[in-house]
């Protein structure tokens, strides 16, 4: 079987080393579902980086309720950002926003499909 995390667009190499670490043995039937599930939920870092843009201008800490940071996210929108250092450091760190997310989507769609 060929590669099926191929398909998903900018997937970084911690995230790509994570899921065939956990989908490492899954059946051919199994790995389709857990990538059809998890593409729905995974979040793209560019997408992310586009939210922290946006939170410097209008609404602060929309990124932190698009990975599931909710209480963060409230936080951000109540404070203005933390006065904009916390958006700024987002807009920095995006990357890695989206991939703890990915991580934990991926562990989450694994005890889904099994």
């Amino acid at each position: 079987m060929e590669n099926p995390f191929l398909t998903l667009k900018s997937l970084s190499a911690s995230e790509l080393v994570h899921l065939k670490q956990i989908t490492q043995g899954l059946p051919e039937n199994k790995m389709r579902d857990f990538v059809a599930v998890y593409t729905s939920k995974r979040r793209e870092a560019e997408l992310i980086l586009l939210f922290a843009c946006i939170g410097l201008i209008g609404f602060a800490g929309i990124q932190r309720f698009l990975v599931g940071q909710i209480g963060m996210g409230l936080l951000y929108f109540f404070t203005g950002g933390l006065c904009w250092i916390g958006t700024i450091l987002d807009i920095i760190n995006h990357k890695q926003l989206a991939d703890e997310y990915n991580i934990q989507m991926a562990n989450e769609t694994l005890t889904f499909v099994q």
